[in-house]
């Protein structure tokens, strides 16, 4: 009896072990680039290939994903930028190495109001801008009017790449307006007839806002893949160690030929 006792519980357990595999839940936190609508895109066609599984998605931007890695509440950081020496360090403290992995390819699209006159500006003309050097838009070609700036927040990656890429590592006007994600810049540049702001392409359809080019380039899949537009830039997903089980599967769904297909539709570079 007690026999068959022991081997019931072991059936018992076996059975629970299963279904807590199938059923495991993946958390995702990190940039609002990746996470407003391109990771949610990738889980739901993930789900269709694993019904069982389910996610917990967080957008708030690069930094709070190399947070969760390194506390481990998360099994995926999203970024849209490296991590920073600071960051791989804390990791290491913490026995976690941030595994890198290239997902998509995006170009920071600069943004101004659909009224707005301006249809290209110089790399410079942007520094200038968004530093605050330049404040009234007669001084770049417009119309005139008082610039308003708006940029992601501190803890975006997009807030620190387009320093790195636009800026010279300069700070940004103390006038600029700081908003949670690329969707919150693109509306309020389409309802301010003097507003400029930056979004990954994926959010350049919104309303009532337009690109201005480069340097006469604009960017694009092609831009993008041949790094002739200025602003273009890798986003990744980050991993303590090498990925396994059903974070390697979603890793590797999202880098195969199914997700790529998906990062093509929602707007980004695919990486192959």
């Amino acid at each position: 009896m007690k026999t068959k006792f022991v081997a019931l519980l072991s059936a018992f357990g076996l059975i629970c072990s299963s279904t807590a595999v199938h059923a495991e839940r993946l958390v995702i936190k990190g940039s609002d680039t990746l996470g407003a609508k391109l990771v949610p895109q990738l889980a739901e066609q993930f789900k269709t290939q694993q019904p069982d599984a389910t996610f917990d998605i967080a957008a708030e931007g690069s930094t709070t994903g190399f947070a969760a890695l390194i506390d481990s509440t998360a099994q995926i950081g999203m970024a849209s930028r490296p991590a920073k020496p600071e960051e791989i360090a804390a990791a290491k403290a913490k026995n976690v190495t941030l595994k890198v992995t290239i997902v998509a390819y995006d170009g920071v699209a600069v943004i101004v109001n659909a009224a707005n006159p301006i249809k290209n500006l110089t790399k410079k003309q942007v520094e200038q801008i968004f530093t605050g050097e330049v404040a009234d838009w007669s001084a770049v070609g417009g119309s005139g009017g008082a610039i308003s700036i708006y940029t992601r927040n501190t803890s975006s990656g997009t807030y620190s790449e387009f320093k790195e890429l636009a800026m010279k590592k300069r700070d940004y006007a103390p006038s600029a307006q700081k908003m949670a994600g690329n969707e919150q810049i693109a509306a309020e540049v389409g309802k301010n007839p003097n507003g400029v702001g930056y979004v990954g392409l994926a959010y350049t359809k919104a309303q009532g806002i337009k690109i201005v080019s480069i340097d006469g380039a604009m960017p694009s899949v092609d831009s993008v893949q041949k790094k002739s537009y200025p602003y273009a830039r890798p986003t990744f997903f980050y991993t303590n160690g090498e990925p396994a089980g059903l974070v390697k599967a979603f890793v590797d769904f999202t880098v195969g030929p199914v997700g790529q297909k998906i990062v093509g539709e929602a707007g980004f570079v695919p990486i192959k």
